[in-house]
C-alpha cells in the first residue's frame, strides 16, 4: 500500500460554481500537487492563488472557497499556507475601503501583487500566557514591542497582518514587514507529525514599525473577521474531501481484487456522501447570504461559529469512519493516507470545540439565532 499520489487530474471542490468554472482551477492544482512537500513552492502557489482569487462578500465568496478546499484537497499543507496568505489580501483590501471610503477608490487602493512590494504573506493574531505583543503610538507611528506566538512559516513570510495590545487596553491589527530590524525568530522546535512542512513559533518585536490596519477593535468588529474564520473551515471541508475520496478510492480498487465492500463500508460511504452533500449546500447558501450583505453585522459571528463547529464535527467524523473502515495498514505504509490524516487532525484543531459552542450558546442567550 505504499502507493504514489494518483496521476490523474486532481479534482476541484464544488460548492455552488458550474463545470466550467471549476475547470479553471486546474492549474492551480496541478500547481498544489507539485509542491507538496516544498515550502517555497507553497509560498509560491500562495501567491499565485492570490492573483486571481476574490476576497470575501464581493461577489464570488463560494468561488475563493471552492478555490481553498480544491487546494486543501490536494494537499492539506497547501491550503494550509494560501489560506491565511488570502486571508490577509482581504484584510488589506478591507482596510484600503476603510480609509478610502469609497467602493471605487478600494479597488485602485489594493495592494499591488506583481509589483515590489509582491510578497507571501501570514496572519498572527493568537495569543497565549506569558507573550504578549504591544504596540507604543512614537510620533504619529506605532512600534511594535513584545512576542507573538503560533507563527505559521514566519521566518519564510516577507509581511504579516498581526494584532498587538494598545495602551488603552484595546487590541488593533497592523501591517508588519517580517524583514525589518527588530524582527527575530525563536526556533519552534516543531516536532508535530502532522503539518511537518508548516512549523509555528514565536516571533519577536524590538521597535518594528508597523501600519495600523483600522482602528482599536477593528480587526474584530469587521464582517470580514467571520468571513474569513469560514474560509478556515472551507479548507477542513477540502481535506474531509479527500479522505472521503480516498476511502472511495481504497473500496474500489478492493472490489476490483476480488473483494467487495459489506454493508457496513457501503453504510459509512452513504454517511459521509450524505455529510459531504448537507455541507456543500450550507457552505454556498452561507456564501450567497455574505454576498448579498445578510452577513455584515453582529450575526456573522454567530453564522461563523455555527459553520466552523459543523464542518470541524463533520471532518473528525469522517476521519473516525474512515480509519475505522480501513485499519491500520494505510496509517502504517500508505505515506499519502498517512500525511493527509495527520495534517488534517492538527488542522482541525483550530476548532476549538466545546468552548466555541459555549461562545455560540452565549449568544444564542442573548438571541441571536435564526430559529
Amino acid at each position: 500500500m505504499n502507493r504514489k499520489p494518483s496521476s490523474q487530474q486532481p479534482l476541484a471542490v464544488r460548492i455552488s460554481s458550474g463545470p466550467e468554472r471549476l475547470a479553471g482551477l486546474g492549474p492551480l492544482l496541478a500547481e498544489a500537487r507539485s509542491a507538496v512537500g516544498d515550502v517555497p513552492a507553497l509560498l509560491e502557489l500562495a501567491k499565485s492563488a492570490a492573483e486571481t482569487a476574490p476576497n470575501p462578500g464581493e461577489g464570488r465568496t463560494a468561488f475563493l472557497w471552492e478555490m481553498m478546499a480544491s487546494v486543501t484537497a490536494v494537499d492539506i499543507a497547501a491550503g494550509r499556507v494560501i489560506e491565511p496568505h488570502l486571508d490577509a489580501a482581504a484584510i488589506l483590501a478591507q482596510s484600503a475601503a476603510l480609509a478610502a471610503g469609497s467602493q471605487a477608490a478600494r479597488h485602485a487602493a489594493l495592494p499591488d501583487r506583481h509589483g515590489p512590494d509582491a510578497g507571501a504573506w501570514g496572519v498572527f493574531a493568537a495569543e497565549a500566557a506569558g507573550l504578549r505583543l504591544e504596540a507604543k503610538a512614537t510620533d504619529g507611528s506605532f512600534l511594535l514591542h513584545g512576542a507573538k506566538p503560533w507563527c505559521s512559516l514566519a521566518a519564510q513570510l516577507d509581511h504579516a497582518v498581526v494584532t498587538a495590545h494598545l495602551d488603552d487596553g484595546g487590541r488593533a491589527a497592523f501591517a508588519v514587514d517580517l524583514h525589518a530590524q527588530g524582527v527575530s525568530f525563536e526556533d519552534p522546535r516543531w516536532s508535530s507529525l502532522g503539518l511537518r512542512e508548516i512549523p509555528s513559533g514565536t516571533v519577536h518585536f524590538d521597535a518594528v514599525p508597523a501600519v495600523p490596519l483600522g482602528d482599536a477593535g477593528w480587526y474584530y468588529r469587521r464582517p470580514g473577521f467571520a468571513w474569513g474564520g469560514m474560509g478556515v473551515a472551507a479548507c477542513w471541508l477540502g481535506g474531509a474531501v479527500a479522505v472521503a475520496r480516498g476511502f472511495k478510492e481504497a473500496l474500489v480498487a478492493a472490489s476490483d481484487g476480488g473483494r467487495k465492500p459489506d454493508q457496513i463500508a457501503l453504510a459509512h460511504l452513504g454517511e459521509i456522501d450524505r455529510t459531504l452533500t448537507a455541507l456543500t449546500a450550507y457552505l454556498a447558501r452561507t456564501a450567497e447570504a455574505i454576498d448579498a450583505g445578510e452577513l455584515s453585522g453582529s450575526g456573522a459571528w454567530s453564522e461563523a461559529l455555527r459553520v466552523r463547529g459543523q464542518v470541524a464535527t463533520a471532518v473528525e467524523h469522517i476521519q473516525a469512519l474512515v480509519s475505522q473502515n480501513l485499519g491500520p495498514a494505510p496509517l502504517a505504509f500508505d505515506p499519502v493516507y498517512g500525511k493527509r490524516m495527520a495534517d488534517l487532525s492538527l488542522y482541525i484543531r483550530q476548532h476549538h470545540t466545546m468552548r466555541d459552542d459555549a461562545q455560540l450558546g452565549a449568544r444564542t442567550l442573548k438571541g441571536d439565532h435564526p430559529w
